[in-house]
């Protein structure tokens, strides 16, 4: 544009120098100053799609529970979009089900009703019921530990297919059982904490389970059925158990206080699958960031809104990095010194 404007002020000077008007030169200036209109323009529309031509996306999203790491997957979730899509460009309807799966299916079908551009479901039972509730708004899923699981396919190939896709919170299960042997190495049980309502947390303790009986583990299941016989059932899994293990399960999340007043006084280690749960009542975790989880389903978002990417061929993303960490205080109540290579939660 610039360039344009310089042409135009030469195309000036030339006229002033002659000391009249002619048609070639006034013609010129003419042609001139339409090009620079023309660069204006299409510098305009340029930063009009940038700015997803101006149009507000409604998200709608619904997350299963408040707890640390769903509440951090959802403000990466927005904060990726806000930064991608422009923050006038994009309205959230945040809503939280308060752990009750009957509340998720009210709220994705009043997201539906609604006709947002797209559903957030964090969490599993808020996934499930936005595959009831649409076959067409786009869904994606943040906090899901296996999407198979979640969504009951049969031969996973690493996409839903559909109008589903997402990111999955699923640290290695072979390395938290390696992380069981290397802290605890003369424990001889382990037993596997978890709410028997959570499909991902049934797959997630099915599989650590063989990994764990390989490292010659005795292992048993201690399922509690919601937030009433939690206290209960860890009671039975302190009093039976050297090391206990909690996957990602929402549940536990929401009741680390209650596990933490049973296994602390029992002095009963509890290794967790995720950094939130460990926080509460654990002692060491291999934890992702639920941040950038979020974000990262975040920019999904951002290509299918803006981009019209096909959510239908987009692979499940998994968080890049896992972290060891552990909880200082439980730690110390416990008398574990954990290796070098750990790092404190903060």
């Amino acid at each position: 544009m610039k360039k344009a404007v310089s042409l135009m002020m030469a195309a000036a000077m030339t006229m002033g120098l002659a000391a009249c008007g002619s048609s070639a030169s006034t013609d010129t200036a003419a042609s001139t100053a339409d090009a620079a209109s023309t660069t204006e323009a299409a510098e305009s529309t340029a930063d009009s799609a940038a700015a997803a031509d101006g149009k507000v996306y409604h998200v709608g999203i619904c997350q299963l529970v408040q707890h640390e790491a769903l509440d951090a997957a959802t403000q990466g979730f927005k904060d990726a979009l806000v930064e991608k899509l422009g923050e006038g460009n994009v309205k959230f309807d945040e809503q939280n089900a308060s752990g009750d799966s009957a509340n998720c299916a009210t709220i994705v079908n009043g997201f539906v009703s609604n006709g947002v551009d797209l559903i957030l479901a964090n969490a599993t039972a808020p996934l499930q019921a936005a595959a009831q509730a649409t076959a067409d708004i786009p869904v994606l899923g943040t906090s899901i530990t296996d999407y198979a699981t979640a969504l009951d396919i049969s031969d996973w190939t690493g996409t839903v297919g559909n109008n589903i896709s997402g990111t999955s919170d699923l640290a290695p299960l072979d390395q938290q059982a390696a992380m069981i042997k290397e802290l605890f190495p003369d424990a001889k049980s382990v037993g596997l904490l978890y709410c028997s309502a959570e499909p991902n947390s049934v797959y997630q303790c099915d599989v650590i389970e063989g990994y764990l009986t390989k490292e010659g583990y005795t292992v048993a299941r201690y399922a509690f059925t919601d937030t009433n016989d939690v206290t209960s059932v860890a009671q039975s899994a302190a009093d039976n158990s050297d090391v206990i293990y909690i996957p990602t399960d929402n549940t536990a999340a929401s009741n680390t206080e209650a596990i933490a007043n049973v296994v602390l006084p029992a002095q009963v280690p509890v290794v967790a699958g995720e950094e939130g749960i460990c926080s509460g009542c654990g002692a060491a975790t291999l934890s992702i960031s639920y941040y950038d989880l979020g974000y990262a389903t975040g920019e999904m978002a951002a290509k299918i809104l803006a981009e019209g990417a096909d959510i239908s061929t987009m692979p499940v993303e998994f968080a890049p990095n896992v972290t060891k960490k552990y909880n200082a205080a439980n730690c110390e109540a416990l008398g574990i010194t954990p290796p070098d290579d750990y790092v404190a939660i903060g």
